[in-house]
């Protein structure tokens, strides 16, 4: 049920999806009016979370439904009672989905008023509290303790600690405030806690903060989905190209039972830090990861670097897995997005760089799985063709795309 408006983008933008998205192919199968339909269906549920929350177990130090009885009880303390189900994916035997309960339509809107960022009000949506971060607005006389109705700023017009807010917000439900609007404010860089507890949100998801962290991993579906496409296997050495934060790497390791070597490459230092410690908490020691860029991973000259660093000589991988950067339009809810449409198309020559080492660093008959996370085949397909015309002895097999849209 969409209670939201449809997702906002440039008029540009939307013009390019809905040409990418109506293709020849669609257009002949469902007919003009039938296909139009279905996008703008697919807009209007890109502004809203998905049904399930998604939770992926770490098969390495328990079974699954160990961890789904654990997670049973965690639920039961978090919704006072309120018997929500586990379900296990039929197909994904290491996936539990968790159904989202919403919408919830008697809430009664509060006086009080906290306007909260974009991307704060979507973590809301998906089952978070408000942190003091993403807090930009404050009713004046807000005190600890009061209830406060928590709406998102979804066109980032609302300035940092204003008192009130009349332009576009969409309301994400109630909570109660932890600090005074004084003390939310004051300026201090270590006020990073909660700052509104959500107790009557719009949608009701878990929130899987600290919550069985060695044994869960909060992902999306199709990011658990390409892992298995993938399919490490024990022994292997496999390469994660653009590794930050580490779901998939750590995803890979557990398959493989942390028996073989998974390199894990990103170029941002304080992700690969990330990448460490979520290894670490998994208690997988299989992985290395790397502060490198994914482009220059391909070692120029034949002389073998004995320490297993990057960059490395070619066909050194079993598997390659490339989560190439992209727009990231199709992660759920996402209200608005002002990109122009040059930075949604910018990604084609970084992605094509970046699949062009990794196919020199394959070997021989392995497999490489490319991966990304937009709203229409469109710029995919562009890439395959890419791919057949660049590189014609590669036999390329491509998955069923996993659209979690309902």
């Amino acid at each position: 049920m969409s209670i939201f408006p449809k997702i906002s983008l440039r008029l540009e933008v939307e013009k390019y999806l809905k040409e990418g998205f109506m293709n020849k192919e669609v257009v002949s199968a469902f007919g003009k009016q039938e296909a139009e339909r279905k996008f703008e269906t697919l807009l209007n549920h890109l502004s809203h979370p998905p049904s399930f929350t998604t939770v992926r177990v770490n098969t390495h130090l328990a079974s699954v439904q160990h961890v789904k009885d654990l997670l049973f009880d965690e639920l039961q303390k978090q919704f006072n009672g309120l018997s929500v189900p586990i379900l296990q994916h039929p197909d994904l035997q290491d996936v539990l989905l968790i159904p989202v309960i919403g919408p919830r339509k008697n809430i009664k809107k509060q006086h009080c008023e906290v306007i909260v960022g974009a991307q704060c009000g979507n973590a809301v949506l998906r089952g978070a509290h408000v942190y003091v971060p993403g807090i930009v607005s404050a009713s004046k006389f807000m005190k600890a303790g009061d209830v406060i109705s928590v709406y998102s700023d979804i066109k980032g017009k609302c300035k940092k600690g204003a008192k009130e807010f009349d332009g576009t917000k969409v309301f994400l439900g109630n909570g109660i405030s932890e600090l005074s609007r004084k003390e939310i404010f004051s300026g201090l860089p270590e006020l990073k806690g909660i700052g509104i507890r959500m107790t009557e949100p719009i949608y009701l998801s878990p929130s899987f903060d600290n919550v069985l962290p060695s044994y869960l991993f909060l992902q999306n579906l199709p990011s658990v989905v390409v892992t298995h496409v993938l399919d490490p296997q024990p022994g292997e050495k496999i390469l994660d190209m653009c590794a930050a934060p580490g779901g998939k790497t750590t995803h890979i390791a557990a398959l493989m039972h942390d028996q073989g070597e998974v390199i894990a490459l990103d170029k941002i230092s304080n992700k690969v830090e990330k990448i460490k410690q979520n290894a670490l908490l998994l208690g997988l020691n299989s992985i290395k990861a790397f502060c490198f860029d994914g482009t220059k991973a391909l070692k120029l000259n034949t002389v073998k670097d004995a320490e297993g660093k990057p960059p490395f000589l070619p066909e050194s991988f079993d598997r390659i897995l490339l989560d190439a950067p992209c727009s990231g339009m199709g992660q759920r809810p996402n209200m608005a997005c002002s990109w122009t449409l040059k930075e949604v198309t910018s990604y084609q020559p970084l992605q094509r760089k970046l699949f062009t080492v990794a196919v020199e660093l394959l070997k021989p008959w392995g497999v490489l799985v490319y991966s990304t996370c937009t709203i229409t085949l469109a710029e995919n397909e562009e890439q395959v063709a890419w791919a057949l015309r660049t590189f014609p002895y590669l036999q390329l097999q491509p998955q069923v795309s996993v659209r979690n849209f309902s």
